[in-house]
């Protein structure tokens, strides 16, 4: 962890700090300045997202490095441009007989007038060497794309005009690579948004859910390929176009980098992205690595997961006036969630609550975030902020699968489980009474309506248990005499293959049993009263924790086994640290 490195005071071999950290900004000019000064023996460039890559190319090319006698670790400057400029990709990748999207690279705009109508319309602009597609969008003529290129050429010297593939399936896959050719596929992820909305604002989906075990296995294999092929040493991420009407696919790009996706990757299989490249770059094989989670096999694996990933983004654009809700190619969302659990169903609705509050779970007319002055319609066809809700709503309103589909080329299967929420949405309602509703079957309705995500609180709200809190408090008491309650499970890389030996644990209803066991230790409670946030004797604990850490240090070192839980829920926002 980063952040880790820079504040911890305490090294040691667990927590080990960095010597130094200087807080500037990555210029050529200041890097050399720290190089000159420190004397380092080695740079690693790929953990620095898209300036650092930049910089390190820059820093090559201009000779600097060589000639202060520092060496680039992992993935070398070579390998690291063959991904980043778009001709000398394309002509790597025609030697191994893989194809890109069709796309042109041009330096200025009549070179770029000059690729659109060589593609033909419409097209997709974008910098090259940018990151969250800075400045890019589609073209449907060539104003538009003189507007488009005008923008991108502030951000780059050079742009690239691609074929436009919206309605394509967009996936990838995280690859790590060692010195000695060991390649592996750590996890592949596939966005719910099918092509023409950026990564970083689609919802995506860890492992993917659509694909044939045919087209993951020729994905993977082509993955492979590319990253023997282009040198990679340490992770790196491809990205695929895949036609959802046949096995045709396209490679949209390699980013030889530590990316966001590999921050989701790695905390969706458990397997230490960051920490596995770092050390492939300072030589070490992935035979030679531990597997931090079972602390018995070794990297050189590939996770297989037994539950379901779900990121979705978080935006803030209503802070602002006049600004478009529409997403597209350029990078809108300023945070992230999470959600682990055992079915599509459940984790999209725990993803609803976490990246808002005020939602109660995976809602089309209830989440208040559907217009009634803009036809449903158009609320589908376009990508916004709110589409994930609106095709709710159609659905509620008895939308099919497939003209919902056709409106929003989302895929079939992932609209069918969404169709699910909906239907079990419906029969609540239409029962309209608790006791009604869990008279027969109780223990399989509850068990059904948990395992699809639904919180207590909506099924008060489908039931009318007016006020929602007293409703839900209600539902709870009802689910817990049902004997319907979560398990806590473990992310174990494996699949339960080994034991697994990690405090990585996610809840759902999907399961009999607990991996963890529980506690036996009993609360500490200093004063014998309640300790709610209200009494005067949690208030009055509060203070004397803050006027005294010692007492506390004390406490902690005599209950050798005990912790300090920190309690939190909600979206991680970019700038909120």
């Amino acid at each position: 962890n980063i952040a880790t490195v820079q504040t911890s005071t305490e090294k040691n071999e667990v927590t080990p700090g960095a010597d130094k950290v200087y807080f500037l900004p990555i210029r050529p000019n200041v890097v050399m300045d720290i190089i000159h000064k420190e004397k380092p023996d080695g740079i690693i460039v790929s953990m620095g997202g898209q300036t650092a890559l930049n910089v390190g190319v820059q820093l090559w090319n201009s000779g600097e490095l060589q000639k202060a006698g520092v060496k680039v670790l992992g993935t070398q400057i070579p390998a690291i441009e063959a991904t980043e400029d778009r001709e000398i990709f394309s002509e790597k990748l025609k030697e191994i007989g893989e194809t890109i999207a069709l796309s042109y690279s041009a330096t200025n705009v009549q070179e770029a007038l000059k690729a659109a109508n060589k593609i033909g319309y419409p097209v997709l602009v974008r910098a090259a060497f940018a990151l969250g597609g800075l400045g890019s969008g589609f073209a449907d003529n060539d104003e538009e794309l003189k507007e488009l290129a005008l923008k991108a050429f502030t951000t780059s010297n050079q742009i690239l005009i691609d074929q436009d593939l919206r309605g394509w399936k967009e996936l990838e896959y995280e690859v790590v690579r060692d010195a000695s050719d060991n390649c592996i596929t750590v996890c592949n992820m596939e966005n719910f948004d099918p092509l023409g909305v950026h990564t970083g604002d689609s919802i995506v989906v860890a492992p993917s859910q659509t694909l044939t075990n045919r087209e993951y296995f020729m994905l993977r294999k082509t993955a492979l390929k590319v990253v023997r092929h282009l040198g990679i040493v340490g992770e790196c991420n491809i990205q695929y176009a895949l036609n959802p009407k046949s096995e045709k696919y396209c490679i949209i790009e390699v980013n030889a980098r530590l990316s966001r996706s590999s921050a989701l990757a790695s905390k969706a299989t458990g397997y230490p992205l960051a920490y596995v490249a770092t050390k492939l770059s300072l030589g070490k094989d992935l035979v030679s690595i531990r597997n931090s989670v079972t602390k018995t096999t070794t990297a050189c694996f590939e996770p297989s997961l037994d539950y379901c990933v779900v990121k979705m983004p978080r935006w803030d654009l209503k802070k602002f006036n006049r600004v478009s809700n529409k997403l597209g190619s350029s990078m809108l969302s300023v945070g992230e969630v999470m959600a682990i659990g055992r079915s599509f169903e459940e984790v999209i609705q725990k993803a609803c609550r976490m990246v808002n509050p005020a939602l109660d779970g995976l809602g089309g007319f209830e989440s208040g975030l559907t217009s009634d002055e803009i036809p449903l319609e158009d609320q589908l066809r376009t990508p916004t902020d709110t589409r994930l809700f609106a095709v709710q709503r159609a659905l509620e309103e008895g939308w099919t699968v497939d003209k919902v589909h056709e409106c929003t080329k989302i895929d079939k299967w992932f609209l069918s489980k969404l169709e699910n929420i909906a239907r079990m949405r419906k029969a609540c309602v239409e029962c309209g009474d608790i006791n009604k509703l869990f008279s027969q079957n109780g223990y399989d309705r509850m068990k059904s309506l948990k395992i699809a995500g639904f919180s207590d609180k909506q099924i008060a709200l489908y039931t009318n248990l007016i006020p929602l809190a007293y409703g839900a408090a209600q539902v709870r008491v009802l689910r817990k005499s049902l004997g319907v309650k979560p398990c806590v499970k473990q992310i174990d890389t494996l699949a339960a293959e080994f034991p697994a030996d990690t405090n990585y644990l996610y809840m759902t209803y999907s399961g009999d049993y607990d991996d963890v066991s529980e506690g036996t230790h009993d609360v500490i409670d200093t004063t014998g009263e309640p300790m709610t946030p209200s009494t005067k004797a949690f208030k009055n604990r509060i203070r004397s924790l803050s006027i005294s850490t010692q007492k506390m240090e004390n406490a902690l070192a005599e209950k050798q086994e005990r912790g300090v839980i920190v309690l939190g829920c909600g979206a991680y926002c970019i700038g909120s640290s």
